[in-house]
């Protein structure tokens, strides 16, 4: 199971994250898959939200960055409400109407999501009955496919904090240094509920800006050639 591994590199992590966080930005740019995928009621990220998962054990920053993503970084493709096929979406992909096929141009497999670390789509192992989702939710086990112009490896990874919400770094805390290819971008504006240390700038890969007109329009579609997506960086 993927947990047993992160659980073994926890110890390494915890060690590795002091110097990953107050000098060279070690690690950045790794992989990683969110805690709440985990989650068999988990319906996906919203485009429009960033998120940071803070005690990653699967990053050497200890900081999983979930960076205006939609859906789930092990699911390019997505699902539908009944957990049993794909999606359309927006009317924009022809999946939820064609027969996908058996793979895509990168050999992936076209199913259902699965659950990190298991071998069937997103089903009860005991019962083998398909989840649905939030109790109530009507729209049970959708799951959106992810974007074309921001697949998971461009916007889900380790990353580190490189600056306070004012742009500074000399207010005491630990703050990183991008490595090359990684640009110092404010994400996340203080709300004054607390939890400040969580706001501010992150590193982000240069050219992968957030447009909120303009990003996220076509979705990955293993029907259309020009838009299949690459397999998750890990599973």
């Amino acid at each position: 199971m993927i947990r047993s591994v992160f659980a073994s590199l926890a110890a390494l992590a915890a060690i590795s994250a002091v110097s990953a966080q107050g000098c060279a930005a070690s690690g950045v740019g790794d992989p990683c898959i969110p805690e709440r995928e985990f989650d068999r009621t988990f319906q996906g990220f919203d485009p429009q939200e960033v998120n940071v998962e803070s005690k990653s054990f699967q990053c050497l920053t200890r900081l999983c960055l979930v960076n205006h993503f939609r859906g789930r970084v092990t699911c390019p493709y997505g699902q539908d409400k009944t957990g049993t096929t794909l999606p359309g979406v927006d009317g924009a992909s022809n999946a939820a109407f064609q027969t996908p096929p058996a793979v895509d141009s990168f050999n992936q497999p076209i199913q259902p999501c699965l659950i990190p670390g298991e071998t069937t789509p997103n089903s009860d192992p005991n019962t083998g009955n398909t989840i649905l989702g939030p109790a109530g939710d009507p729209n049970g086990a959708q799951v959106e496919p992810q974007c074309i112009d921001r697949e998971a490896g461009d916007t889900v990874y380790c990353s580190c904090r490189c600056a306070n919400a004012d742009g500074k770094t000399d207010d005491g805390a630990n703050y990183c240094t991008c490595p090359d290819g990684y640009s110092c971008s404010q994400l996340i504006s203080p709300t004054g509920t607390g939890n400040e240390g969580l706001t501010g700038a992150f590193c982000i890969k240069k050219g992968s800006d957030y447009e909120s007109f303009g990003s996220c329009e076509l979705p990955c579609d293993p029907t259309v050639s020009t838009q299949n997506c690459a397999p998750p960086p890990i599973r």
